[in-house]
């Protein structure tokens, strides 16, 4: 998989999710379809962000929001793609933390930028390997259509 699809709706709303949440990390879950190029996004589901110790720098969503998540993909025919979140006044760039905390293989991760309150950059990295101890972060490009 090399490349993220999604409409310019469903990536300004992500965007603007993050400017929503500032000066705090947003988060949330991509929902759609794999194809032979990459992820085809045909959703986009806000989660609230759990942590309460450092939500500028830090996000989490609960299980049990997760598994509701997982279940209305389900219902609509479609997979977790992945999941998004913002870096308030931080680089677009995967943490360590953000590393860490990755678990699904296959999946997508995008971060974007708010920058004093307004989305800047927006990255996309895939989640690869054949087990948490082989998992890496690889960057992948993302295709907005009207």
């Amino acid at each position: 998989m090399s490349v993220l699809l999604l409409s310019r709706g469903l990536y300004d709303e992500l965007r603007a999710h993050g400017e929503e949440t500032y000066p705090h990390e947003c988060c949330g879950a991509l929902l759609g379809t794999p194809g032979s190029g990459g992820w085809h996004v045909t959703k986009v589901v806000r989660a609230g962000n759990t942590r309460t110790d450092s939500a500028h720098n830090r996000y989490s969503i609960s299980p049990l929001e997760l598994v509701r998540i997982e279940r209305d993909a389900r219902q609509h025919g479609l997979e977790i793609a992945g999941f998004y979140h913002s870096h308030p006044d931080h680089p677009a760039q995967w943490s360590k933390t953000d590393f860490e905390e990755a678990h699904w293989l296959g999946c997508v991760y995008v971060i974007t930028t708010v920058a004093k309150g307004k989305a800047d950059v927006t990255n996309c990295f895939l989640l690869s390997g054949a087990s948490e101890e082989e998992k890496q972060f690889q960057n992948i490009s993302i295709e907005v259509r009207d």
